[in-house]
C-alpha cells in the first residue's frame, strides 16, 4: 500500500517520523501550513515514486508566479524534502530527487519581469529569425518545425504550451484570426490537453508574414481540423523542455547574445511589439489573455517625451500670470 500511496496520503501518515528532531514551532508554523497551502493542493494527488526534480520544479514555478512569498516556497520545500527524505527510508523510493536549485535566482527574476517584461523582449523581426534558424541548425535533425514553432510563438504572443494545443481548426485562413481554445501542458501520467490560463479562450490575429508559415503546416497536416498545427519530428506533442534539449537552446541563445532569453520570453516579445505598434491597451489585453490590466499596460512603451510635455504644461500653468505673477513659490514649512 505504501508503495502506491499517494504523496498526500504518505505524508499525513508518516508526517512525525520525517519532522523528526525538528522545533515543533518551526513544524507548526512554517512547515504544516506550507505542506497542506502549497504542497498538497499542487502535487498530493500523485503518487510518491512519480515526485520527480521536475515536478518539484514545475510546482515551484507556478507558485512563483501566483505571488507566493519566499519563506512560503522554502518552508513548502523543506517539508516536501523532510518527506521524501523519509520515503528514501523506507524503501518507498531509492533515492530523493527533490533537488530544485536555483528557484531563488528565478523569484527574483520573475519579479523584474512583472516590473519590465520589455527588458526580456528580442529587438525586431531579424534578430527572431536568426534565433529560429540557428535553433533548426543546432538540433540534430535540423527538423524545421522548431523554427516554426519559435516564429509562431513570437508573432502570437502566447506560451508555447498554447502553441502546442494548437489544432488546424482552430485557425481561420479566411480572416486570418486564431481561436486559442486550450494549452498543452505537463500532467499526472504526461501530456494533457486542458484550457488556457485563464479558463476563456480568446482570438489572436495571424499576421501575414507567418501566413505562408501556417499554410504549409495546415498541409503538412492534411488539413485535418483535429489534428496538430504543430507537432514534434516524431509527430508527437511540442513540450517546452524538449525544445530545449532538442535545440541545445541555452547554448544557441548565449552564442546570439541573448543568455537570458528563455522559451517564456518569445510571448513576452509578441506582447511589446504589438504594443509598440500602437495596439491599444483592451486590445492587447484581450490577445494576451490577461485579467489585469495593469499587467498589460508594462508592455507599453514608457514615453518620456510625452511625460516631459505633461510636466511643461503643468509649469506654463503654474506660471500662468492670472495664478502667480512671479512663478510657483517653495513655501518654507
Amino acid at each position: 500500500m505504501t508503495a502506491t500511496a499517494t504523496l498526500k496520503d504518505y505524508g499525513q501518515t508518516h508526517w512525525d517520523t520525517a519532522m523528526r528532531g525538528l522545533e515543533e514551532k518551526t513544524v507548526g508554523d512554517a512547515y504544516r501550513p506550507a505542506w497542506e497551502r502549497r504542497i498538497v493542493p499542487a502535487i498530493g494527488h500523485l503518487p510518491v515514486t512519480m515526485i520527480t526534480a521536475g515536478v518539484a520544479d514545475r510546482a515551484v514555478m507556478n507558485w512563483i508566479a501566483e505571488g507566493v512569498s519566499k519563506s512560503a516556497v522554502k518552508n513548502g520545500l523543506a517539508a516536501l524534502s523532510r518527506v521524501m527524505d523519509q520515503a528514501v527510508r523506507d524503501e518507498v523510493i531509492d533515492r530523493n530527487r527533490v533537488e530544485v536549485v536555483g528557484w531563488q535566482r528565478q523569484y527574483e527574476r520573475y519579479e523584474d519581469e512583472l516590473d519590465d517584461p520589455r527588458s526580456l523582449a528580442l529587438p525586431d523581426w531579424a534578430t527572431l529569425t536568426r534565433l529560429a534558424d540557428s535553433l533548426v541548425a543546432a538540433s540534430s535533425d535540423g527538423y524545421q518545425g522548431w523554427g516554426d514553432v519559435v516564429i509562431f510563438a513570437a508573432c502570437t504572443a502566447v506560451r508555447i504550451g498554447e502553441v502546442a494545443g494548437c489544432r488546424v481548426g482552430d485557425i481561420d485562413t479566411t480572416e486570418w484570426v486564431w481561436r486559442l481554445r486550450r494549452q498543452t501542458s505537463p500532467g499526472p501520467g504526461g501530456l494533457v490537453d486542458k484550457g488556457t490560463k485563464g479558463k476563456r479562450s480568446r482570438k489572436v490575429p495571424i499576421i501575414e508574414d507567418i501566413r505562408p508559415l501556417v499554410l504549409k503546416r495546415i498541409q503538412a497536416a492534411n488539413s485535418r481540423p483535429d489534428a496538430r498545427l504543430f507537432v514534434g519530428p516524431r509527430g508527437g506533442r511540442i513540450q517546452t523542455g524538449v525544445l530545449r534539449k532538442a535545440t541545445h537552446w541555452h547554448e544557441v541563445v548565449a552564442k546570439l547574445g541573448y543568455e537570458h532569453l528563455r522559451r517564456h520570453d518569445l510571448r513576452h516579445t509578441g506582447l511589446t511589439w504589438f504594443a509598440d505598434a500602437g495596439v491599444p491597451l483592451h486590445r492587447l489585453q484581450q490577445i494576451a489573455g490577461h485579467t489585469d490590466p495593469r499587467i498589460t499596460q508594462r508592455y507599453l512603451h514608457p514615453d518620456i517625451e510625452a511625460l516631459q510635455n505633461d510636466g511643461n504644461l503643468l509649469t506654463t500653468h503654474l506660471r500662468a500670470p492670472q495664478r502667480s505673477p512671479n512663478g510657483p513659490q517653495l513655501r518654507v514649512v
